[in-house]
């Protein structure tokens, strides 16, 4: 199976089924309820998009040019940017978009608080702690060179950084928005990291043994690459909670303080 043939079979197919489903929400009316009315939802969408290409694409050269990716040349295009072929950058945008319309789409059903979200400052603290444990032991991993620890330790050195900022900034606002978080995630991981399985069985793509741990699931998914479908898909899922969550009379307050001081003449 070519690279394109796989984005047009299992992540294609989805997200025109996604947009459609997105435009008949939007010619019937339905909308977001109250509670999820922080920053618009288009723009937060897109602004996750753009993040996705800009964090991804330094994190995904560096695994190509150090062999941990390998890519079939009888299966791609034969067209890189950097040391990347070409069919990875679409795979980025694509995959957001069908998660974050994914998520916008739930919104729109599942039941919302709409009051405001107390405030866990212990909560945030103790995921936030949680997470930094985990991302200093993988970062220990790949500074001793522990070669078969190479790809878990880049990947969740590279991708837990914006997670743990996440957990920060409103780790108590994704549990309250539990039910909307674990929705939109679990579905998105599970589904992608069967597809790559596929991808992966059929030689689209290869795994180097001898930087990876060796352990399969289900037989033939490499460990790294679910946990890699579990912590991008845990980004956009997060960052857009916590974004269309944003408290609106906060957000006001916060606009009213950035803008220049008005004359009084004004």
């Amino acid at each position: 199976m070519t690279y394109f043939g796989f984005l047009l079979r299992f992540v294609g197919i989805p997200l025109a089924i996604l947009a459609l489903l997105t435009l008949w929400d939007r010619r019937r009316g339905r909308e977001l309820p109250t509670g999820l009315r922080g920053l618009p939802a288009g723009w937060v969408l897109l602004a996750h998009v753009i993040a996705a290409v800009a964090w991804t694409t330094p994190w995904d050269n560096y695994l190509v040019a150090t062999g941990v990716w390998s890519y079939d040349p009888k299966l791609v295009a034969g067209i890189t940017l950097g040391w990347v072929p070409i069919e990875e950058y679409p795979f980025f945008v694509a995959q957001t978009l069908l998660t974050g319309l994914w998520l916008l789409w739930l919104g729109k059903r599942l039941r919302t608080d709409g009051r405001t979200i107390p405030r866990r400052p212990g909560l945030r603290r103790a995921a936030t702690s949680g997470a930094v444990v985990i991302w200093l032991a993988a970062v220990a991993s790949w500074l001793v060179r522990w070669r078969p620890g190479t790809y878990l330790g880049l990947e969740i050195g590279w991708l837990m950084l914006p997670i743990i900022l996440q957990l920060l900034a409103g780790a108590d606002v994704l549990w309250h928005r539990r039910r909307l978080v674990a929705a939109a995630l679990l579905p998105s991981f599970v589904y992608l990291s069967a597809a790559d399985f596929v991808a992966i069985g059929s030689g689209t793509w290869v795994i180097a043994p001898g930087q990876s741990t060796g352990i399969m699931l289900g037989g033939g998914l490499p460990l790294e690459e679910a946990i890699f479908f579990l912590l991008t898909n845990m980004l956009i899922v997060f960052g857009m909670t916590l974004m269309i969550s944003a408290d609106q009379d906060a957000l006001k307050s916060l606009v009213r303080r950035l803008q220049p001081n008005r004359s009084p003449l004004a």
